[in-house]
């Protein structure tokens, strides 16, 4: 399969998922700068359908990025507010809304390690633990997905999880690989 074929693919499968549909259909009319939304809800979409799962299935959250330049908290909580507005439970708790330009403050003290400031939100996904990932999509005003994938959608389809080659082994990827591999025991870790 092609990268493209894998991409199209990709949008079809995110189509099937209504909950996502809403999430990206909310996301896209509130108007965030550079909004993208990243990795569970995306490789997990893709791992359900290859697995027969139900749309949704193992998904706990929608992790939603976008970049805003000021960096100020009080900034970024004013999008964390008016994103959970725009939702009711379960969504409005499942919605999480992260300034890209913030993640350097913050990534030390989280993930004990030092991460230089991001220009946009599509630099952000080459940072994440693993290729499959490195993946986020958003609903543009003319209604198609546009999709970055850091490294490929490769891993995304063969379901294969393997650390990221510029940032190696995470803090607690042992943790995460039995996270997923107890929802999808199909995967195949990769070191």
């Amino acid at each position: 399969m092609t990268e493209a074929e894998r991409e199209a693919q990709l949008v079809e499968i995110l189509r099937a998922n209504d909950t996502l549909m809403q999430v990206l259909r909310t996301v896209r009319d509130l108007g965030l700068p550079d909004w993208r939304l990243f990795s569970g809800a995306v490789y997990q979409s893709v791992w359900n359908a290859q697995t027969g799962r139900p749309a949704g299935f193992g998904t706990k959250d929608y992790d939603i990025g976008y970049f805003d330049p000021d960096t100020s908290w009080d900034a970024e909580d004013v999008w964390i507010k008016r994103v959970a507005e725009a939702f009711e439970e379960p969504l409005k708790s499942q919605v999480e809304v992260r300034n890209q330009a913030r993640v350097h403050l913050w990534a030390p003290q989280k993930f004990g390690e030092d991460f230089a400031p991001l220009l946009s939100t599509d630099e952000a996904p080459a940072r994440f633990v693993a290729p499959a990932f490195a993946v986020g999509v958003r609903l543009e005003a003319d209604d198609s997905i546009s999709v970055h994938s850091a490294y490929g959608l490769a891993d995304v389809f063969d379901m294969v999880i393997r650390p990221t080659p510029r940032r190696g082994r995470a803090k607690g990827w042992e943790t995460i690989v039995a996270k997923l591999k107890a929802r999808w025991p199909e995967l195949t870790v990769a070191e």
